[in-house]
């Protein structure tokens, strides 16, 4: 019972306090007179919260869309929160290529040298990040104005991206025509590249496209040709929006100028080496060790093994045997012209012809080694099928 009156005393002592309100104030300003209303329904609700018996709070709209990850500014920046990054968690799955790493940091490397030559200036190349990222998501991200190169790569029968941000390009163009060296660059909103910025642009692009060309072929020798130039990234539509596709950040410092460089290969791309790009080092077997097989080559090759020359065999009754007697003369079914079976272990080898070395009885060879049904590829292939039904 004293819990269904306790609500009943709590608004019995608020109509109370109200009407103190009244008799106090008489003809007061009624907006003072609603604001000690509110404070006394806090200061209760309050109250009632202590208690465990508080109101749920309602959450605004703003704390719905932080809560859920639905920020325009935050998804265009790729600093996703909330369920849509556990969505898109979900539904981009990275796949960890240890040998694509090593083949950046090796184009890097080759970038640096060859960009210093081409802008006669101290040019510093480092990789930022290596993702994995939906095509769609991508094209919608990029800031514009920036310049898109689409090439292809001919022995993988695919395509990739390279995005130049504006940043990037007015800096190389200020540094190729003589601009000073502390000076900022000054970009041009509003009009489209000119033929000479495009031009220079398309050199820079085609230099890290050779040194890409470099780093892969160790791995898989590739041509990457630049196929055209794009500033509508509509335009520069090389998969479908949901497929997933690597980009990797290359940021390029001149200085006090530069910007970034977005290589952006998709995975269908990539898939012809996909095998070769999960190995943990350059020139791993997966799974054949070829110092062991050498070895154990080495091993057989210097091993005996006995050989049986086989004139004739033929199955005869244990009666018969048992009747053989010293001195009894055996006939068999062969001539001296036949050929004679060399065997080991049972296991039939080759043919060969009977003669003599001296004093010694000799068998010619006259047909060659008989191969194995079971090669090492069926014998792998084998392998892993058992290991698929394992």
């Amino acid at each position: 019972m004293s819990d269904n009156t306790q609500p009943e005393e709590d608004d019995d002592d608020l109509a109370a306090a109200w009407g103190a309100a009244l008799e106090e104030q008489g003809a007061g300003n009624a907006e003072d007179i609603a604001a000690q209303w509110a404070a006394l329904v806090d200061e209760d609700d309050g109250e009632n919260e202590n208690n465990g018996r508080g109101a749920d709070r309602v959450l605004n709209q703003e704390e719905i869309d932080n809560l859920l990850g639905f920020n325009i500014d935050e998804t265009l920046s790729g600093n996703e929160s909330g369920i849509r990054a556990l969505i898109n968690s979900a539904m981009v799955s990275y796949e960890r290529l240890p040998m694509l790493e090593i083949v950046f940091d090796r184009l890097v490397r080759l970038t640096t040298t060859s960009l210093r030559n081409f802008t006669s200036d101290n040019v510093e190349v480092s990789l930022d990040s290596i993702n994995s990222v939906r095509f769609g998501d991508y094209l919608n991200s990029i800031p514009l104005p920036a310049i898109l190169g689409v090439f292809k790569a001919n022995e993988w029968d695919g395509f990739g991206l390279v995005t130049v941000e504006s940043s990037l390009i007015y800096s190389v163009i200020d540094v190729l025509l003589g601009g000073g060296r502390g000076s900022s660059t000054i970009r041009v909103e509003g009009r489209p590249y000119t033929t000479i910025e495009s031009n220079l642009v398309r050199q820079m692009i085609e230099i890290i496209l050779a040194d890409a060309e470099h780093a892969f072929e160790p791995l898989s020798p590739v041509k990457l040709p630049l196929e055209r130039l794009e500033t509508n990234p509509r335009f520069a539509a090389i998969s479908r929006p949901a497929n997933a596709a690597i980009l990797v950040e290359l940021r390029i410092d001149m200085e006090d100028r530069g910007g970034k460089v977005e290589i952006l290969l998709p995975y269908a791309t990539l898939e012809p080496i996909r095998e070769l790009l999960l190995q943990m080092f350059m020139g791993e077997k997966l799974g054949r060790d070829s110092i062991w097989e050498e070895h154990l080559a080495s091993e057989v090759y210097s091993s005996e093994v006995n050989v049986d020359a086989v004139l004739y065999e033929s199955q005869i009754s244990l009666r018969r045997v048992m009747g053989f007697e010293v001195g009894q003369t055996l006939v068999f079914d062969v001539g001296p012209k036949d050929p004679i079976a060399i065997k080991s272990g049972g296991i039939p080898l080759t043919e060969g012809v009977p003669g003599s070395v001296g004093s010694n009885v000799s068998v010619e060879i006259s047909r060659r080694l008989r191969q194995p049904k079971m090669t090492l590829a069926a014998f792998e292939k084998s392998m892993r099928s058992d290991e698929e039904h394992t």
